[in-house]
């Protein structure tokens, strides 16, 4: 079992800019991919980031150039910059892991960003 902490949601003005934590503990060895999701009201979840053991990343479209994902493999921790936020980016923001066959999600941190 791999259990994953979520830290760093809150309200920020647009335009702001906040960095989301996760911390893994438990079973780690063999993570091979940490990410971060996102849902909001009456839409179904969607990624928005992930990173990969080789450092490989990837991001939705509509946080290129604005979000950033890095991981401190000492601390097992995933982290996602967030800057220029935009109102359309209120949500509840999810960490996952992959590891092996089985996927497992942290307990979502809430991100709202005023217009």
């Amino acid at each position: 079992q791999v259990q994953l902490v979520e830290s760093g949601g809150g309200l920020v003005q647009a335009g702001g800019s906040l960095r989301l934590s996760c911390a893994a503990s438990g079973n780690i060895f063999g993570i091979n991919f940490m990410g971060w999701y996102r849902q909001a009201p009456g839409k179904q979840r969607e990624l928005v980031a992930g990173i990969t053991s080789s450092d490989n990343t990837n991001y939705a479209d509509s946080v290129k150039g604005r979000f950033s994902i890095s991981r401190d493999n000492a601390k097992n921790t995933v982290y996602l910059r967030m800057n220029s936020l935009k109102p359309e980016d209120t949500a509840v923001y999810y960490c996952n892991v992959l590891k092996g066959g089985s996927r497992y999600w942290g307990q979502g941190t809430q991100v709202t960003v005023s217009s």
